[in-house]
């Protein structure tokens, strides 16, 4: 229940907006000089000193206002742009504002010709909003402040909330040691660290509660809200260094985001994830039942690759639990790998790397063939089979391609009606078939004895899919001229030590697993898989879901979405 006579007392300067406005008038005032990024730096630099009460306020104020050079024409363009720079979770919780306009105050160290104008739009009128004045001279230029004014002294925040004598529970919510002190000083009840746009320790340290928006406060004291919990409240785990940019995308959601450079085993998994409610993962990191069981509180899994071997999607569905992948993102690094090593094999460029880098100089043309004229063979016509049948035909080639579900060509490509007519006829076979475990050994020693004499075999897709010594054994007795292989039916857990049979064969190009593996499709990943969990989390939408009907629902404003998940 809410308490009756409570005050809120809040700090303007990044907590009702995201920035320092003094900062804002300093980019706009020293534009052309050549000194503008040294001055806006220096100014930056007393902000901070002032707000963390290093050095006393007055002496803060006058400093950057020498430095500032503003004039009286500055103020219109500055607050135009504060009025776009006003804190995300201030903006959606405008009821609040007007709900309790009677309770609310401002009490900055800020300017009131900036700061009226803002605040007005959220039912706070000028009488309670306490702020500095600028002084003028009569060219319209800023020359100080008004001295006489409380806030212009060290400290002042404590005079002015002595002087308005407010009756209740008195509550601050600011950024900054400043708005501390007068918690510390006994004339407020308690002091909310605001730390949405900037978190400065020595007011988080001295806090009685660390609101990382104004979510987190409206629900600590059970005000009316946008959200019905907290964002800041949901815990992520992301887990084998995901890329950056996820962790970004989610954390600028308001999401409590942690990272992992690796994965972990079943046992640090059982116990890290108690409280998780969104998991993030790629390739390594299992996914069990007992895993599962010890999550008590996951709604998510958001897997950072394509496949989802690795996750009990079964489990997952009973409990409830949505997974997304990202079975498009990726796929033009793994055609362009596969297009690079089909050249790459069919000109035996490995073999002749491997003898320069031995000192051997072996020019010739034996064994080494343009690849245009050539047939290539895509065992899988999905996203990645399509997208190198297009490639691969714009380099000159002839494609088929075996598929057991009915796929429509694109361009010239032949369909094959059996994996026998498509191995029998290509130069290179491909492969790119998902994780079904009727695929193992796909490719076996039956299926090689059936391909071209002299064929190359390239596997991008899953590494149980190939017979590894059958292949190694048509390797050895030259019925193929060469594989390219990424995957393996078992890859060590971390960077380190790897043994394989194919290791020691002539113009075989092993790669570790990294056919998705570049900066574009790792950030495409970033951006894909933490937007599906926002919009699951943010509005119940399960589109692209692996395990969940696939449902669009439409974004509800000003009411909450309640689901139930059953059978």
């Amino acid at each position: 229940m809410t308490i009756v006579g409570r005050k809120y007392v809040f700090d303007f300067d990044s907590t009702l907006t995201q920035v320092e406005a003094l900062d804002v008038l300093a980019e706009m005032t020293l534009q052309g000089r050549l000194d503008r990024d040294e001055v806006i730096s220096e100014i930056q630099h007393i902000t901070n000193l002032g707000i963390d009460g290093d050095i006393s306020f007055t002496q803060s104020l006058e400093s950057r206002i020498k430095l500032l050079k503003a004039h009286r024409d500055h103020l219109e363009p500055l607050v135009k742009e504060l009025r776009q720079k006003i804190s995300k979770s201030i903006t959606s919780n405008k009821e609040f504002f007007e709900k309790f306009s009677d309770d609310i105050y401002v009490i900055s160290c800020g300017f009131k010709e900036f700061i009226d104008p803002i605040v007005e739009a959220y039912n706070i009128p000028s009488e309670r909003v306490y702020a500095n004045t600028f002084k003028f001279d009569e060219d319209g230029y800023i020359i100080g402040f008004d001295e006489a004014n409380v806030l212009a002294t060290h400290n002042g925040k404590i005079e002015c909330l002595k002087q308005l004598d407010l009756q209740g529970e008195v509550q601050v919510i600011g950024d900054g040691y400043s708005d501390y002190v007068m918690r510390e000083a006994g004339i407020a009840h308690k002091f909310f660290a605001y730390t949405e746009n900037v978190h400065r320790e020595k007011a988080a340290s001295n806090a009685d509660h660390v609101a990382p928006n104004l979510d987190e406060f409206l629900f600590v004291n059970d005000l009316p809200r946008n959200l019905s919990y907290p964002k800041n409240r949901i815990k992520i785990l992301l887990l084998e260094n995901v890329h950056p940019v996820a962790f970004d995308n989610l954390s600028e959601d308001g999401f409590s985001v942690e990272l992992i450079d690796r994965s972990l085993t079943e046992a640090e998994l059982i116990e890290k994830i108690k409280g998780v409610h969104v998991l993030g993962i790629r390739s390594k990191t299992q996914i069990s039942p007992k895993v599962l069981e010890a999550a008590n509180k996951l709604l998510v899994i958001g897997a950072f690759c394509i496949g989802t071997k690795q996750i009990d999607l079964d489990y997952c569905r009973k409990k409830g639990v949505v997974v997304f992948n990202a079975p498009y993102s990726n796929t033009r690094s793994v055609v362009e790998l596969a297009v690079g090593q089909i050249i790459m094999l069919m000109r035996f460029i490995f073999p002749r790397n491997k003898e320069m880098h031995q000192g051997i100089w072996n020019k010739t043309a034996n064994n080494s063939h343009e690849v245009r004229g050539k047939n290539l063979g895509i065992v899988g016509y999905g996203n990645i089979g399509k997208q190198l049948s297009v490639l691969a035909e714009a380099l000159g080639m002839r494609v088929y391609y075996y598929d057991i579900e009915d796929r429509l060509a694109l361009g010239n490509a032949v369909r094959c009606d059996t994996l026998e007519d498509l191995l029998i006829v290509s130069d290179v076979v491909s492969l790119h078939i998902d994780d079904n475990p009727a695929n193992r050994n796909f490719i076996g020693e039956r299926e090689l004895a059936q391909m071209r004499p002299g064929a190359f075999l390239i596997n991008l897709s899953r590494g149980y899919v190939v017979d590894i010594p059958a292949l190694a054994e048509a390797l050895k007795v030259k019925k193929l001229s060469g594989a390219a292989i990424d995957v393996y039916p078992s890859e060590p857990g971390k960077n380190g030590t790897f043994e394989n049979e194919l290791r020691q064969l002539d113009n075989v190009i092993l790669t570790p697993h990294i056919g998705g593996s570049t900066e574009e499709a790792q950030r495409n990943i970033a951006d894909f898989v933490p937007n599906k969990i926002m919009a699951y989390i943010n509005s119940g939408n399960t589109v692209d879901a692996v395990n969940f009907p696939n449902i669009r629902l439409p974004k509800q404003i000003n009411a909450h979405r309640f689901l139930h998940i059953h059978e």
